[in-house]
């Protein structure tokens, strides 16, 4: 994906010292998501061009996932101005964000005229407008057709903006509205993206006539997010009247639904102590760690590299003590028994199942519900009817995926399992239920009949 800037205050070309870019050379920057590069396409005395071009890595994207869901392999997202573009721009630049310039600072606190292109950006014309063009921009946002056989506009479009104002206040704007305008973080939105927010849109945001629809979208319409974003801008969430006038906000991630089906079963069942097996990179322990609830959380999972990118999302290295001694992180082979896993109130497998292999299944029930034996065993997977509804599969939904199970497939699984080891259980839908597939994920909750030794 692509934006350039350019400027045509003579010399142009210092652009290339607020950018901290020098305009003959080409810069690479190592990325969470792939890499990004920093070059100049024209540099003269009277016109500049800055390109920034993020070569998206689709593996390491796909690693930065919160679950195994078929968004996280087939998306725009290489290609698609969005979060990632925005992620690499503050990584890039820097120094030019906070409006800093060691060799032109009287430049960089200057107005300037600036030309700003996204080519391919998810969004509308109108949302484009309704954006920018409260900050001062002129803009242009042209819809990308499709291909002439097709016929009819594409959700992208080609942005272009144009006006005098201070380098720094344009890549703040970029930096947010990207974001807001593609409406889907690639990362999970934590409480510390209000900080972020209320920083770039220092000066600009508490005016803007769309701020309220900005805040929800940039924190991912976490609705208690954006209130406190709203609140410290002294701003009111609209009242449900007025709710009607907005845009219509796009639905929750079945990864963030999921999340939160399992938070409530954890909750219902006053589980103090909890196990995640199968944590993988940690998206159910964050949410975890932020509820005081839970005293006790251990994830495990048999792959190294999962646990250390869990402890790298969690900060274990920077927590206080008494907060990382309520976190601990194992390597464990869930088909094994390990007594390290014994007395928990509730154990978690949230889409890990459908990665053992069918034959190697007894073993891990044997070991979960047999010799760890929490008191509460909560499983998610697929629903593999719910599959006709995603466009293009033609498989299941994960590459790594042994098997895709029916509801009917789950209960009789579920329902065996139970009654093997002394637990009753039940079912609940997770997602948007259709009347004829049901919900995209299942939900069963294990709970412990039978007292033993």
């Amino acid at each position: 994906m692509l934006l350039t800037v350019t400027t045509t205050r003579p010399p142009a070309t210092d652009l290339g010292y607020l950018l901290v870019k020098h305009p003959g050379k080409v810069h690479t920057f190592d990325v969470p998501t792939g890499t990004a590069y920093v070059m100049y396409p024209e540099a003269t005395e009277d016109r500049c061009t800055a390109a920034l071009l993020l070569d998206v890595d689709p593996a390491r994207l796909r690693a930065q996932q919160e679950s195994f869901e078929l968004g996280a392999y087939v998306n725009d997202r290489p290609y698609a101005a969005s979060s990632l573009l925005a992620g690499a721009l503050a990584k890039v630049f820097r120094s030019a964000l906070r409006g800093a310039s060691k060799d032109r600072p009287e430049l960089a606190a200057e107005a300037i005229p600036l030309e700003i292109r996204v080519p391919v950006l998810r969004g509308t014309t109108e949302l484009a407008t309704r954006l920018f063009a409260p900050l001062g921009w002129q803009v242009t946002a042209e819809p990308i057709p499709f291909e002439p056989e097709i016929g009819g506009d594409s959700r992208y479009v080609d942005l272009r903006l144009a006006g005098t104002v201070r380098l720094a206040d344009a890549l703040n704007h970029l930096y947010v509205l990207l974001p807001v305008l593609d409406d889907g973080k690639h990362y999970w939105v934590a409480p510390d993206e209000i900080e972020k927010l209320l920083r770039s849109g220092e000066g600009w945001l508490a005016g803007h006539p769309e701020k309220v629809l900005i805040a929800r979208r940039y924190l991912a319409h976490r609705k208690h997010l954006a209130e406190s974003a709203l609140s410290r801008l002294e701003v009111t969430e609209p009242t449900s009247d007025e709710e009607a006038e907005l845009p219509v906000a796009r639905k929750v991630p079945l990864a963030e639904q999921r999340r939160d089906a399992i938070l409530a079963v954890l909750t219902e069942v006053d589980a103090a102590r909890v196990l995640d097996l199968g944590c993988g990179a940690g998206a159910l322990l964050a949410a975890l760690v932020k509820d005081r609830r839970f005293t006790e959380i251990v994830g495990t999972d048999v792959s190294s590299r999962a646990l250390d990118q869990a402890a790298r999302r969690l900060h274990l290295d920077r927590l206080p003590e008494r907060q990382r001694d309520r976190i601990k992180i194992w390597q464990s082979a869930l088909t094994y028994r390990d007594d390290r896993l014994r007395g928990y109130d509730a154990a978690v497998l949230m889409e890990v199942i459908e990665h053992v292999d069918p034959p190697r299944l007894p073993a891990l029930a044997a070991s979960v519900f047999g010799h760890a034996r929490p008191r509460t065993v909560v499983v998610t997977t697929p629903n593999a009817e719910y599959n006709v509804h995603y466009e293009g599969l033609t498989g299941m939904r994960h590459s790594d995926h042994r098997f895709e199970w029916t509801r009917a497939e789950f209960q009789e699984w579920a329902s065996a399992t139970a009654g093997r080891y002394g637990y009753s259980v039940a079912f609940r839908p997770v997602g948007d239920e259709h009347e004829t597939t049901g919900a995209p994920t299942q939900l069963a909750i294990f709970t412990v009949t039978e007292v033993t030794s």
